[in-house]
């Protein structure tokens, strides 16, 4: 298993303002905020933990690599073509959990709470650019459990396994719950492979008003998949 713990990571102060709608608020207020920026900058540092895995074995609904069975259609046809996958677990980092807004300051718990926001994603485009420099990659695309109801969250035990609880914890200081909840919060597991077509979840999927949305909903590419309800 490698661990990436070196993600070039800077927060940029007025991005989360304007997401935090503290642009434009008093000043008392923004320079709190700038504050709780800097210290974050200063200890943030997100993680990703991944191992490569080849695919034994494809069924109709399901995919097996590394001796452990994932049951997931739209998985199974994402991998119809793909010999080899990449199991990761990113976080924001624990540091950033070690820090805290003054209490009852709900502005400058929203405002840490994007700030760990943009460290994951931070982790996650530094995976995809280690793994397309390192194993001759081109276009990649990532699946979750839990992102859709093909492939239901619990499937985040398997992937818990595959990378080792223990290991985990020790790497990135993720833990799992019994109730499928990754701590820290701000983690993500999942499984990036090659593609042609970039595939996003959101494309099959119906949910209204969903703040992660990445790409529209498609019924022609959800009927595709086997999925369109």
């Amino acid at each position: 298993m490698e661990t990436l713990d070196n993600t070039p990571f800077h927060i940029d102060a007025d991005e989360v303002l304007r997401r935090a709608h503290l642009a434009e608020a008093d000043p008392d207020i923004t320079q709190g905020a700038r504050k709780l920026i800097e210290q974050a900058q200063q200890v943030a540092r997100p993680k990703v933990v991944y191992e490569v895995c080849y695919i034994e074995n494809k069924r109709p609904d399901s995919v097996e690599f590394a001796g452990i069975t994932f049951t997931s259609r739209v998985l199974r046809v994402n991998l119809d073509q793909v010999e080899r996958i990449f199991a990761y677990v990113a976080t924001c980092g624990t540091e950033l959990t070690e820090i805290s807004a003054p209490a009852g300051d709900m502005l400058l718990d929203y405002c840490l709470d994007i700030i760990k926001e943009m460290a994951l994603r931070g982790a996650l485009e530094h995976l995809s650019e280690h793994l397309k420099a390192n194993y001759a990659l081109g276009q990649i695309s990532q699946m979750n459990p839990g992102s859709l109801e093909d492939w239901p969250i619990t499937e985040q035990f398997k992937l818990f396994e595959l990378l080792g609880k223990g290991n985990i914890e020790e790497l990135a200081g993720v833990r799992l719950t019994d109730s499928c909840l990754m701590i820290p919060p701000k983690s993500v597991s999942g499984i990036t492979f090659p593609t042609e077509v970039r595939f996003e979840s959101c494309q099959l999927c119906q949910r209204d008003n969903c703040p992660s949305r990445q790409a529209p909903y498609d019924p022609q590419t959800a009927r595709a998949y086997g999925v369109a309800q």
